[in-house]
């Protein structure tokens, strides 16, 4: 579970709604025609713009934003030094079966195993790289598509509730009512988009980048390993995507 970003949007919800309650009644900032406005209309838009497949994975994507987690670098790395050491050792083949820390090195130990060439296993991991980029940054798109639509639906909501009211100046009664229509659909908008769906969208692009990553590190472990490179060179070339703080520790315990 990534706390950061449970505790930033229920944070954000709960500071509103602290606001709200505080200042007014409850009550006052609940509209049926403004959720369906904003709400119901802007996921409609969206819709339009992207196919099934993808307007629905962004949901099942929307769940990487909480609780997707990365193994650590530290231990990554230590994973594919092993690796690097049994098959320089014992040989390739005994790497037959190993359960590994995620799907695309289990990928990669096959191709090891299968006695795949450092070039072909280099383009096979690329490939499947960029697929796995491609397939995540839809959800990424369709929730920055709902933060850029959403304020524009509270802006159609607010022209509709003003057009409203000054059609019925004569009616005291009714100008209440289209006023808040019109002053509510901006703030659900807004609030939809700065609080839900841009901050997702871009938790989605750093787990994206993140993952990105994690699979070129794997790449080059691998890549190397079939190159017949010593382990402790691999571990030399995969320091460089720690920290340089966390760099030099390791290199100064690797003394």
């Amino acid at each position: 579970m990534d706390l950061a970003t449970l505790i930033g949007l229920v944070g954000g919800v709960v500071i509103i709604g602290t606001a709200i309650v505080v200042g007014a009644s409850p009550g006052v900032f609940l509209n049926a025609p403004s959720v369906l406005i904003v709400v119901l209309g802007s996921l409609s838009v969206v819709l339009a713009k992207f196919s099934f497949s993808q307007y629905f994975g962004a949901i099942k994507a929307a769940g990487r934003a909480f609780s997707f987690k990365l193994p650590d670098t530290q231990s990554l790395i230590e994973e594919l030094i092993d690796i690097a050491n049994v098959a320089r050792k014992q040989g390739v083949l005994n790497l037959e079966g190993r359960e590994a820390s995620s799907e695309y090195l289990s990928q990669g130990i096959q191709h090891l195993v299968d006695g795949q060439s450092a070039d072909v296993i280099d383009d096979l991991l690329r490939k499947e790289r960029l697929l796995t980029m491609d397939r995540n940054r839809w959800g990424s798109k369709v929730f920055r598509a709902l933060g850029d639509v959403a304020p524009a639906m509270g802006m159609i909501g607010t022209i509709v509730g003003l057009v409203q009211m000054l059609s019925n100046m004569e009616d005291p009664e009714s100008i209440g009512p289209a006023m808040a229509v019109a002053l509510l659909t901006t703030l659900y908008g807004a609030m939809i988009a700065t609080m839900v769906a841009n901050p997702i969208a871009d938790k989605l692009e750093l787990r994206l980048t993140e993952e990105a990553r994690m699979q070129s590190l794997i790449s080059d472990a691998l890549v190397a390993i079939q190159h017949g490179q010593n382990p402790r060179v691999i571990e030399q070339l995969l320091s460089s995507y720690l920290p340089p703080a966390k760099r030099e520790a390791a290199t100064e315990s690797g003394a």
